[in-house]
């Protein structure tokens, strides 16, 4: 019954299609393993993933690129093999969605037609929710949490900074793309520091008064980087509540600090295709059926990664690369009249605070009352590890993002 429900909701000249035409916006971790899952599943589908940029900058440790321990390219790949399976693949950005006809708009005047309409845009930064803080002044104050050019602008602004330079991360409220990552990268900040320029500073404004594996953080400080790390949580006057790029100033509540290096991280929404679709609610997020990653706003269009509202999945490259194949097999099952499938997600999370020093953070979830929820407790890295077991976990790291930039991009 739901499949004829959905059918009848289809305009006529998409029923004439001799196969199902399902549309992905966005190639990240979310919406390039989508694409690629749902040709594997059922290859009689037209699949079409629409992405402007001809190369995918990966997030994932980036943070060495910051701190000079990777270059970007190491981050970068092309969509080749993706086309190469037989996904259509359009450099352009979607600019307008019409869920009645059941069409995308496209940057060059074209249009597409779906069935299924799969949206992974990732986040974008709410520029205006941080006074003092626009596009503008992110040029001088880089946030660097898309991957890419302002990876690299904080890289050169370490680089040039005077030894006893005072480095100051500013970091928001949750819910954010990467929860741990803010401080793995004050961790990898302070080392190039320490082997560089060993009287500087690194200092962590925080919108939280607690924060992913803060333990294993603090404890990774105290040995690696004593003196070099100073964190002040929300309940001390963390919050930064404004900007000032022209003195490269960031003021809390309580003080103002002014930074040799100032990296702001805003506050995060979904991307902006997602709310032109309507399916993005008064958080900013996407709410989803967690069973089909279905949106609840928007008939016959899916959501998945850091974009929806997930429950107690973390908005990662992990859990988007377990969403995207999950929705790819529940699109399928729908679209052929079957019930979909429970899903069952693993999600893992690796921070490196120095090479050859990481440890990790995983999870297993379901869906529970409308959400995603953990299965069982969280498994992390022990508290008191030997460096051994750290040096193993920082090898496994490495061997992931193999293992998951080739699984989403070949």
């Amino acid at each position: 019954m739901a499949a004829a429900a959905a059918a009848l909701t289809l305009p006529a000249p998409l029923l004439a299609q001799s196969a199902a035409r399902v549309v992905v916006i966005g190639g990240g971790f979310g919406g390039a393993s989508c694409a690629r899952a749902l040709r594997r599943i059922d290859p009689k589908l037209q699949i079409t993933l629409i992405e402007p940029n001809r190369t995918f900058t990966a997030c994932p440790f980036s943070n060495e690129v910051i701190a000079g321990l990777r270059e970007l390219d190491a981050q970068q790949f092309t969509y080749d093999r993706i086309a190469a399976e037989g996904v259509a693949v359009m450099a352009q950005a979607a600019t307008k969605i019409d869920p009645h006809t059941h069409t995308v708009g496209l940057a060059d005047g074209t249009s597409l037609a779906y069935d299924r309409l799969v949206l992974s845009p990732g986040i974008d930064l709410r520029f205006d929710a941080l006074p003092g803080y626009d596009e503008t002044a992110a040029a001088k104050m880089p946030h660097a949490w898309k991957a890419g050019e302002q990876t690299a602008l904080l890289r050169r602004q370490l680089e040039a900074m005077e030894d006893g330079g005072l480095v100051v991360l500013a970091v928001p409220a949750s819910p954010s793309r990467c929860p741990p990552a803010p401080y793995e990268r004050a961790s990898l900040m302070a080392h190039y520091l320490k082997t560089r320029k060993p009287r500087s500073k690194v200092m962590l404004l925080d919108a939280k008064d607690v924060f992913p594996q803060q333990r294993l953080f603090e404890n990774a400080w105290k040995e690696l980087y004593p003196g070099m790390i100073e964190r002040i949580s929300l309940s001390q006057g963390g919050r930064v509540v404004s900007v000032d790029p022209s003195t490269n100033t960031v003021v809390t509540d309580f003080g103002n600090y002014t930074a040799d290096v100032a990296n702001v991280i805003p506050p995060q929404k979904a991307g902006h295709i997602a709310e032109i679709a309507g399916a993005v609610d008064n958080t900013g997020w996407c709410p989803i059926d967690p069973v089909t990653f279905a949106s609840k706003l928007v008939p016959d269009i899916h959501v998945i990664g850091d974009a929806c509202i997930a429950g107690s999945i973390p908005k990662s490259a992990s859990a988007a690369n377990a969403e995207a194949k999950a929705c790819a097999a529940a699109i399928v099952n729908l679209m052929s009249g079957k019930s979909p499938e429970i899903p069952r997600l693993n999600g893992a999370c690796y921070n490196t605070v120095a090479p050859g020093y990481a440890f990790s953070l995983s999870g297993v979830y379901q869906p529970k009352d409308g959400q995603f929820a953990e299965l069982e407790g969280n498994i992390t890295s022990p508290i008191d590890a030997p460096r051994e077991v750290r040096q193993h976990e920082a090898t496994i790291a490495e061997a992931w993002f193999k293992t998951i930039t080739v699984d989403t991009f070949g």
